[in-house]
């Protein structure tokens, strides 16, 4: 950003996570959902020598989406981003 806009944050790091197989399956239930898909995760300087870590919860995205096989693949994909 400081280069674009001249802007300054703290250290701040946006790291790509998806898992590519989770994605095809959450993709061929709603072609839409790419938008919607839990593949960043942020990692940034919280201070005080603290970092933090924040990504989207598939579940609470999924949420948006009213298709039941969809819930069901927004909990697998949790269940896998916890290990």
């Amino acid at each position: 950003m400081k280069k674009q806009i001249g802007g300054e944050l703290p250290s701040y790091r946006s790291l790509g996570a998806c898992n590519p197989a989770l994605a095809y399956e959450a993709l061929k239930l709603e072609s839409e959902l790419g938008t919607l898909l839990p593949c960043n995760i942020v990692v940034r300087d919280a201070g005080s020598g603290q970092a933090e870590v924040t990504a989207i919860d598939p579940v609470a995205s999924g949420q948006a989406i009213d298709n039941p096989e969809l819930k069901l693949a927004a909990r697998k994909i949790a269940q896998s981003s916890r290990r």
